[in-house]
């Protein structure tokens, strides 16, 4: 194991000092560490006109906004606070952001999206991602504790910035976890690996949402976060939301339907009612919610507006 260098140790210990997320903390030591190898030098003995010439350089490997912001947010962190350096960071330059519009899907190509899903677990962590606009990591990390469906509510624990948060929950979603507890039976991750010793990667929806595209042959970039932009616009016109969550119900039936509503229920942690209690026999069907939209016909839909 490679030792950690004293400056590198105390960037760290800055960092967890403020509190930052274990994320932010390896992506500001992975940038510094990155700005230091391209001057083969430490960094404390690079200076402005390092960072600046390190900034164009990066500008001209055409390195996505983001990633430049990011990078700027680890140099004014590591000059300002572990150097103490209160003259440079003001004169580090963030990159001004091009603001696009993102990509949403209209409500049948949600559906045939969510069609094309391999696999229960991916299919159904995916439409909760669109029934309540969660993040990936957000999704990937639902503990089945975190299910109230007492007050219709699912609770998301440090979620972006470390914040928690409720978030609604639909009938339709709820009847369709309900489904999916009776079929996998998971234990405290809502969504766990294979060898149910711990939650899934927020990349294993990526993935799945790769493979859903190829599957359909769809041009256009979608991602996890597409769903999330796709519920925020639906949920703006409230009856369109309503109705694709029907929908979603008759996407996901088929591939989890004659699931036996028996078996017994987990005991809680927490004090209180069952969050999922369930009533025998009424998981819906994909009948009762019309005929569902053919990947076909969704692949049509997504590459006409590509």
């Amino acid at each position: 194991m490679a030792q950690i260098s004293p400056l590198r140790q105390r960037m760290i210990e800055d960092l967890t000092i403020r509190n930052l997320s274990p994320e932010t903390q390896r992506s500001y030591v992975h940038h510094v560490a990155k700005f230091s190898r391209f001057f083969g030098r430490s960094p404390d003995q690079l200076g402005y006109e390092e960072v600046r010439a390190y900034q164009a350089h990066l500008v001209g490997r055409r390195v996505s906004w983001g990633a430049l912001n990011q990078t700027v947010c680890a140099l004014r962190f590591f000059y300002g606070v572990t150097l103490g350096r209160s003259d440079l960071p003001e004169r580090i330059a963030y990159a001004r952001t091009p603001r696009k519009l993102p990509v949403v899907l209209s409500a049948d190509e949600v559906v045939g999206f969510l069609q094309a899903v391999k696999g229960t677990r991916n299919r159904v962590a995916l439409m909760t991602t669109y029934a309540v606009g969660l993040r990936a990591a957000e999704a990937a990390r639902l503990q089945v504790t975190d299910i109230d469906s007492s007050r219709m509510i699912i609770r998301i624990e440090q979620g972006k910035g470390g914040k928690d948060r409720y978030v609604m929950l639909s009938p339709q979603l709820l009847e369709i976890l309900r489904v999916y507890w009776r079929l996998t039976k998971p234990g405290r991750w809502l969504f766990p690996r294979r060898d149910g010793r711990g939650p899934i990667h927020p990349q294993t929806l990526g993935i799945a949402c790769r493979a859903a595209c190829e599957f359909l042959g769809v041009e256009k970039r979608v991602t996890v976060h597409t769903l999330r932009h796709s519920f925020a616009t639906h949920l703006w016109k409230w009856r369109m939301y309503s109705t694709v969550t029907g929908l979603i119900i008759a996407a996901t039936m088929p591939a989890i339907s004659g699931v036996s509503s028996g078996g017994s229920w987990p005991r809680w942690r927490r004090a209180g009612p069952r969050p999922w209690a369930v009533t025998p026999n009424t998981a819906p069907t994909a009948a009762s919610c019309g005929k569902p939209i053919t990947p076909a016909a969704t692949a049509t839909a997504l590459n006409a507006k590509a």
